[in-house]
């Protein structure tokens, strides 16, 4: 009997077949997810861990109307950042529109690249319109995603075309339990994440 044989034996856990581990790490089981990714994601998204909302619009131009009633939900101004994005474009003159970032900013718009259905993750880009910083300062991160741009699964989620500076992925809010062992919502960014989905247009 080898070391770990032992060790497993006083653990009282009988030691797994051969190659199992090896197994898992180089093919792990890719879950089921049905034909509407579009369910599965909002599933995803609506789960406790991730502690996300959304709303469906049927285009861009419904999306100031949808800004105004979340925060007038939470109680808050129609005042927003919103990054200088041509895919915006809308009107929000009924909105205050900070000119610049601040840390603790109320409510931050932002447009994800792709969703991933098996997660409920977003996955963004930086660019020049495509600021990643905003993302990480709002108490409420609200994000625009498109129903066509949703995919299956992780291994799905390639960047197509010209590769951006940085991409990052969100899953849920932000969360940690680093403080006395209690869950802190929003300790490394955003309390709230709202996802605005956009039909076809």
């Amino acid at each position: 009997m080898n070391a770990r044989e032992e060790i497993l034996g006083a653990l009282g856990t009988a030691a797994p077949p051969p190659g199992a581990a090896e197994a898992l790490l180089v093919d792990p089981v890719r879950p089921a997810v049905a034909e509407d990714r579009v369910s599965v994601f909002l599933a995803a998204l609506a789960l406790p861990a991730s502690g996300a909302t959304h709303a469906r619009i049927a285009s861009v131009a419904d999306a100031p109307g949808a800004v105004a009633r979340y925060l007038a939900e939470h109680g808050l101004p129609p005042a927003v950042f919103l990054p200088d994005d041509p895919r915006f474009a809308a009107d929000w003159s009924g909105f205050t529109l900070s000119p610049a970032i601040t840390p603790d900013e109320p409510a931050v718009i932002a447009w994800a690249r792709l969703g991933i259905a098996e997660t409920g993750s977003l996955v963004f880009e930086t660019g020049p319109h495509a600021p990643m910083l905003p993302n990480f300062l709002g108490l409420h991160h609200i994000v625009l995603l498109r129903e066509a741009a949703i995919v299956s699964h992780l291994e799905d989620a390639a960047l197509p075309g010209p590769q951006p500076r940085a991409h990052y992925w969100v899953t849920g809010v932000s969360g940690t339990t680093d403080i006395e062992g209690q869950y802190i919502r929003g300790a490394h960014g955003p309390r709230f994440l709202h996802v605005l989905l956009v039909g076809e247009e």
